[in-house]
């Protein structure tokens, strides 16, 4: 049995809340005594971790505030309750937050901010800002605009594709059952799954459909949720949101199932750079920078003597010493026509260059993987 993970142990965590934890439709308003308690938790972890949440319910909240009618919604029926619901879900966040003096930064985003490249490293480069000034930022999908998007369980794989995005090393989904079982939990005999070491059809036929009306994720998208998350290294828990305090229950052992990474977190994110992405140009880089790259550190402009390919911000590169052997392979952070204005040049140049302030590094060390990794 493989080990089970300790909450302890991260150093980066995202926290799925879904709709039904955090609106009471019968009273009309968030619970609010159950989201002081993970307000709680979250500042406990928040002293030495870096903390993110995704949360749905904006579209569940403005159904509420308006008293609209149970049964489903229409299309600008959602979008028109997000945009109400949204206020207030942002409010409550920041308000319980803040009794912990921890700023909460709002992100509104939609799958397509975690696909295309342009709109993935903009999202990323906000959230890693906030997160360096220490706040805690609170994720939800722009329900007010989007379109294919509203639909069943987006928020699940929404926050695995923020978790992967962010490099984050554990994924909490909070939902109405404290794990996966092998048959629908009120069936006699059923058994909780404490871990799941890689995630194979059988346990993908375990999964069964949600039957909340105000929650669109089920089981399905949760497992999906994992395949995403766990591909990419991090690992994910689901437990129960049905307890206060629900993130200190996980640590303290309550019950819940975990789904682990295949390999550690750096080594699975490096596979996928180096395997699953077909580079669409190449930098070639001074010994200085081999050396640098080598000891760890992410490639700066004045490193770079020579720039090839029509890829773009977001594309993988390959990466080659002076003698033209490939030394590693990483993502750009410009465009290849900037890349070849900036290379060779100081950091420090790139606004007077360019006319905008861009990244110090042309290639995050995070982005990066080197031949021998």
């Amino acid at each position: 049995m493989p080990q089970t993970p300790a909450l302890k142990d991260f150093r980066r965590i995202v926290v799925k809340v879904g709709s039904s934890l955090l609106v009471d439709q019968a009273a009309g308003g968030l619970k609010r005594a159950w989201l002081d308690s993970l307000a709680a938790d979250i500042a406990a972890l928040h002293k030495d971790k870096d903390v993110l949440v995704v949360s749905s319910g904006a579209i569940a909240l403005g159904r509420a505030v308006l008293k609209l009618p149970p049964g489903a919604l229409k299309l600008e029926d959602s979008q028109a309750a997000a945009a109400v619901g949204q206020i207030a879900l942002a409010r409550s966040w920041s308000e319980v937050l803040g009794a912990h003096k921890l700023t909460a930064g709002q992100v509104l985003v939609t799958l397509g901010d975690t696909e295309e490249r342009r709109r993935y490293l903009n999202a990323r480069s906000t959230i890693a800002k906030l997160l360096e000034w220490r706040s805690v930022p609170v994720i939800n999908e722009n329900d007010t605009v989007a379109t294919s998007e509203i639909r069943y369980g987006d928020n699940d794989r929404l926050a695995a594709r923020v978790a992967t995005m962010m490099s984050a090393d554990l994924l909490v989904l909070l939902s109405d059952v404290d794990g996966l079982y092998d048959k629908p939990p009120g069936q006699a005999g059923a058994k909780r799954l404490p871990t799941v070491a890689r995630i194979t059809p059988e346990i993908e036929a375990m999964a069964g459909a949600s039957e909340s009306e105000t929650a669109r994720g089920g089981m399905v998208t949760k497992i999906e949720a994992g395949k995403i998350a766990t591909t990419a290294g991090t690992h994910m828990v689901i437990a129960s949101g049905h307890v206060d305090h629900p993130l200190q229950a996980i640590a303290d052992g309550a019950p819940c199932t975990w789904f682990l990474t295949p390999a550690n977190p750096v080594t699975a994110r490096k596979k996928w750079i180096a395997g699953s992405l077909e580079p669409r140009g190449a930098l070639t880089v001074d010994a200085g920078a081999v050396r640098a790259l080598r000891s760890g550190k992410s490639l700066l402009p004045a490193g770079v003597i020579k720039v090839e390919g029509g890829f773009e911000r977001g594309d993988a590169v390959v990466v080659r010493g002076p003698d033209g052997a490939e030394i590693g392979r990483g993502l750009i952070a410009y465009d290849a026509g900037d890349a070849d204005k900036i290379k060779g040049r100081s950091s420090a140049d790139i606004l007077l260059i360019l006319g905008y302030a861009g990244r110090t590094e042309m290639v995050h060390r995070d982005d990066l993987v080197m031949g021998s990794e």
